[in-house]
């Protein structure tokens, strides 16, 4: 009773009052920037690693003896290890693409046949014009909706794509030029593959980069991509052949890596706002103990003990803290829910892209919570909040009556 007395303002502590409510704001949404914040960034990693193994394989297997000539056979072979989901022999090369528009964009193009491009679920499930049926038999390419904007073709165009690696001739070699018409449009969601990568019929790319009857690599899906390193060696053993495996954490080390660091700096550079907010709290509970000094020598002459006293403004403090923290989560858990919404509507109010897909890779905004994550901040805060009040508490716990009455 005593503590909530002293958490309601009278006109002479409207000062305290004020130190009070800046406090409780500042745990408010330092909890709520913090849960938001990592909700966002683990929402970008889960995005974009599902949107990256979606498109690339798990396993990279590359031949080191001689060509991958019986590609067929060792795809075969892989696909029956455990654990594996299928095997893709894949032909891949650096093009030039130019449409209507005059302009040209570097690409890559990956040659795979049309069964296989049906399995990579991320491509065959988000066609938005076109069609992957009969893909092998014609010379049709799939492109994203990115390439198809910045090079202005539709599905039916015709796609120029230049190579260096062309024809031999007596005054050398000579760059490659042929148009395909485009068959089927499709969208990711990440625009770094919606706007680069060509699909293209396996049998067609190993004519256009000089590899007839060859794959050049075999991308292998598996079941858990986290448990790559116990499927390398019942690879190696059925594909029967010297190879070289890369997985996926090993080509996206670094990106990977980038995102790690920058996720645990923000969270140490957010905790910092919370921080702030419990030291309102023991400024403005020192200055509520000096203001209270003769209610605390009555409360000490009536019989009230010095750990009564403690728990009183322990107990006025930890309020704040914890109506600030689940005030926090509550606005946190809303943006969260709404984060896409809410970019969209400053978006518009700014009239710029706040979240650039050609910037972020991502066309909008993810956001994930993680309840561990959101329990170790919601700990902090209050384990934070609980700390700024002990050293007030116990200054006026200290206090003994004829002490107290020096305050006034």
């Amino acid at each position: 009773m005593v503590a909530w007395r002293y958490l309601r303002a009278r006109r002479k502590e409207a000062f305290i009052s004020v130190i009070a409510s800046f406090s409780f704001a500042g745990i408010m949404l330092g909890v709520a920037t913090l849960i938001i914040v990592m909700a966002v960034m683990n929402g970008f990693r889960t995005e974009l690693m599902s949107r990256i193994l979606g498109v690339n394989g798990h396993l990279i297997m590359q031949p080191i003896d001689r060509p991958l000539d019986d590609y067929s056979e060792v795809a075969r072979r892989i696909e029956g290890v455990g654990g594996v989901k299928y095997a893709l022999p894949l032909v891949e090369g650096q093009v030039l693409a130019s449409g209507k528009v005059g302009a040209g964009t570097g690409a890559l193009v990956r040659g795979i046949r049309g069964e296989d491009l049906a399995k990579v679920q991320l491509v065959a499930s988000n066609i938005k014009q076109g069609t992957l049926e009969g893909f092998d038999t014609g010379e049709g390419i799939a492109i994203g909706t990115r390439m198809a904007e910045s090079l202005g073709v539709s599905l039916g165009d015709g796609l120029q794509l230049i190579s260096p690696e062309g024809d031999v001739t007596p005054f050398g070699v000579t760059a490659r030029q042929k148009t395909y018409p485009i068959k089927a449009i499709f969208e990711v969601g990440m625009s770094e593959y919606d706007a680069s990568i060509i699909f293209m019929p396996l049998s067609e790319a190993q004519l256009y980069f000089n590899v007839e009857g060859l794959a050049q690599t075999i991308e292998i899906y598996v079941d858990n991509p986290d448990n790559v390193d116990a499927l390398k060696v019942p690879i190696e053993d059925a594909a029967q052949r010297q190879l070289v495996l890369t997985d996926w954490r090993l080509r996206n080390q670094t990106f990977f890596s980038a995102l790690e660091v920058e996720r645990n700096v923000m969270f140490m550079i957010l905790t910092l706002i919370v921080l702030v907010a419990a030291l309102n709290i023991i400024s403005g509970l020192i200055m509520l103990v000096k203001d209270k000094g003769r209610d605390i020598a009555i409360l000490r002459t009536m019989g009230a003990s010095r750990g009564a006293v403690m728990r009183i403004f322990l107990m006025t403090g930890s309020a704040i803290g914890v109506t600030g923290t689940i005030a926090g989560v509550i606005l946190g858990v809303v943006v969260c829910l709404n984060v896409e919404r809410i970019r969209a509507f400053f978006s518009w109010l700014s009239g710029t892209t706040l979240f650039n897909p050609e910037l972020y890779f991502l066309s909008q905004l993810p956001a994930e919570m993680n309840m561990r994550e959101t329990v170790s901040v919601v700990a902090m805060a209050l384990v934070l909040s609980f700390l700024a009040t002990l050293f007030p508490a116990w200054r006026a716990a200290r206090l003994d009556p004829v002490e107290a009455l020096r305050y006034e």
